[in-house]
């Protein structure tokens, strides 16, 4: 359908930038799956996020002082000192949380509904590289306060790529720009920051674009037959989007205001130092996972092998999956080893922030290898033996099955 703008400005300017069509062409009339549960409103709900991190850092910024010296005492200004900077720093620090909340919802959404699965196989591999580099944005933003968390977190996470062999020893003092976590670590770490969201935007763009080329994927996994099967992404789905957004602004809000620090660290609270180890290193919670994956293993340069591979094993699985259908909802076996693989999951999160020693240690191994075991061998065998349930002719089909009966005997 052809974009005819009626306001002679917007028809001048389609005329010779054609972004107004575009855009409603990806907004207004979009054709999407008509069947679409409110899962899949965690993709609009982490774009929101980007922009609240964005325009929070770039005021945050502007007070921020990137020196050792004076970066402790910055944060302090901030949050005493400028007009509503509390509000700012806490939107800005729990922001992230809910950013790796709505991701990973996001990222389990997509596993369970198949949404790797050819052809959108690119559109996976952008998720997962907006997701890697959220990891290292947000680890940079994580050093910045520089408290003793932040201090010893850098020192500990920087130190790993000392473990490759040859060439570590140079990556980690390119890292440090010296020979130890200091002010140039800072500088760098606080430039990095403040350039990886504008990445992220771009990936993000290039992500939606794959999106539109293949269209949407559906809680059933059959792709889209004839024009009964879609409606209009606008005013459908924009009106259940923004229903999921006022949702999720009341669960941030209740951290905003009620508990701002509570995902957070207190040894951060005191200023970094370097002759003082904290008696227990642990970075935030969203990387908690891979932290005890990392640990799992007794030797350095395999521990953080398997840490990177936990994420690397993700970008295979187009190809480890061999079931045809996509849908968990018509695969009784896939479904049962999902939600496993989510209690795994919460298992390593919890394990990631407990001391490595007694049976901590032993459980995480047992997570780990859970970890990989499911991704690497039981998807494999699940997608060739398993028997699936019939697929629906349509998505209109599937609806349609669905009615209620009071609307039956109506429609009757």
């Amino acid at each position: 359908m052809s974009f005819e703008p009626k306001n002679p400005a917007v028809k001048w300017l389609e005329d010779r930038l054609p972004i107004t069509g575009m855009l409603h062409h990806a907004l207004y009339e979009y054709p999407t799956p008509k069947n679409l549960s409110y899962w899949w409103t965690f993709g609009s709900l982490a774009g929101v996020m980007l922009v609240v991190q964005i325009v929070t850092g770039i005021v945050l910024a502007m007070h921020y002082t990137p020196h050792v010296d004076m970066a402790f005492t910055s944060v302090e200004h901030i949050m005493r000192d400028v007009n509503y900077g509390w509000l700012l720093r806490y939107m800005h620090a729990n922001g992230a949380s809910m950013f790796f909340i709505v991701v990973y919802l996001h990222i389990f959404r997509g596993l369970y509904y198949g949404s790797y699965k050819a052809p959108r196989e690119l559109l996976w591999w952008l998720g997962l590289v907006i997701f890697l580099l959220m990891m290292a944005t947000a680890f940079m933003g994580y050093v910045l306060p520089w408290g003793q968390m932040s201090f010893w977190g850098a020192t500990v996470i920087t130190n790993l790529f000392g473990a490759i062999p040859v060439v570590g020893d140079s990556i980690v003092t390119w890292l440090w720009g010296g020979f130890a976590v200091d002010n140039p670590t800072l500088n760098r770490f606080f430039s990095l920051h403040y350039l990886l969201p504008f990445v992220i935007v771009g990936i993000v763009i290039l992500h939606i674009w794959a999106l539109h080329t293949n269209g949407s994927n559906n809680p059933t996994g059959v792709e889209l037959k004839d024009k009964q099967d879609s409606i209009p992404f606008h005013p459908y789905y924009t009106v259940k989007d923004l229903y999921g957004l006022a949702i999720f602004l009341i669960f941030f809000s209740a951290f905003l205001f009620y508990a701002p620090n509570y995902m957070g660290h207190p040894d951060n609270y005191i200023p970094a130092n370097p002759l003082v180890t904290p008696a227990h290193i642990v970075p935030e919670w969203y990387f908690l996972p891979f932290y005890a994956i990392l640990r799992a293993v007794p030797d350095k340069l395999g521990g953080v092998l398997l840490m990177f591979g936990a994420i690397a094993v993700l970008f295979a699985l187009p190809w480890l999956d061999k079931s045809r259908i996509r849908s968990a909802r018509f695969r009784p076996i896939y479904k049962q080893l999902f939600w496993v693989f989510v209690a795994d999951c919460v298992l390593l999160t919890y394990i990631g922030g407990k001391p490595a020693e007694g049976a901590f240690i032993i459980w995480g191994r047992i997570a780990t290898i859970y970890y990989f075991v499911h991704i690497l061998i039981l998807l494999p065998l699940v997608g060739l033996f398993e028997k699936p349930k019939p697929l629906p002719a349509s998505i209109s089909e599937d609806v349609l099955s669905k009615k209620p009966a009071s609307e039956e005997a109506a429609n009757a």
